[in-house]
């Protein structure tokens, strides 16, 4: 039997927490990743935000990693001052997710970004995002759908052929490309749905949630290349 691919996915960390009796810290994340990750072959592993010093050693145990959605990157890393739409900064997960980029970048595991994951990939390869775009998101707290198109040709393409309507929920978006990226998906806007490194084996930011709907073939995509790093 083939082990399943340890697939580490990072998390938020959120203060005064409730549950049961408790309010407490925590380091948390939608259960549709590790879901997502479990029914795609992979074992899921939460990353709670840690020093950046120690992402290459938490890397190094993992076949592939997860940058998850969830906050606005810091416009300081892209040479940006805040537009007043921009949500406050989350410095920790910033500094610990770029170190964990860097890490799988380095070491050459499967990453897919997601969402902010995506954002935060462009990023730390020198590009820049968009701090606000309309009609990407509904109401707060409410995931809408709209479609993407591949860019033939490319790692994504490979994955899902054909025009595919997924969930989304994000006001910003890619601006300028960072080094060696390419878009892989436009929405019907022009915005850009997906990216992929072309240096790389297996890197892949997707604009949208996977983890909020049914298709796997992206999440299989990662723990199938994962499993067979090697």
């Amino acid at each position: 039997m083939t082990a399943r691919p340890l697939i580490g996915i990072s998390t938020y960390a959120e203060s005064g927490v409730r549950w049961g009796v408790w309010r407490l810290d925590a380091a948390l994340l939608p259960a549709g990743y590790p879901r997502l990750v479990q029914r795609a072959g992979g074992l899921a592993a939460m990353l709670p935000p840690d020093a950046p010093e120690h992402a290459a050693a938490a890397v190094a145990r993992l076949d592939g990693l997860v940058v998850a959605g969830g906050p606005d990157v810091e416009p300081v890393h892209y040479g940006a001052e805040p537009d007043p739409r921009t949500g406050p900064p989350a410095r920790t997960r910033d500094a610990w997710e770029l170190a964990l980029i860097e890490a799988a970048l380095d070491r050459r595991i499967p990453l897919l970004g997601i969402c902010r994951g995506m954002q935060l990939l462009n990023v730390a390869l020198g590009g820049t995002l968009v701090q606000h775009i309309d009609g990407h998101a509904e109401a707060p707290g409410v995931f809408g759908r709209h479609p993407v198109k591949p860019v033939p040709g490319t790692l994504y393409a490979g994955i899902a052929p054909e025009q595919t309507s997924v969930p989304t929920y994000h006001h910003q978006a890619v601006d300028r490309l960072g080094t060696n990226l390419i878009p892989s998906a436009y929405a019907e806007d022009g915005t850009v749905e997906a990216i992929e490194l072309v240096t790389s084996p297996w890197t892949l930011g997707v604009q949208w949630h996977p983890e909020m709907g049914h298709d796997l073939r992206i999440m299989q995509a990662l723990t199938n290349t994962a499993a067979n790093r090697g």
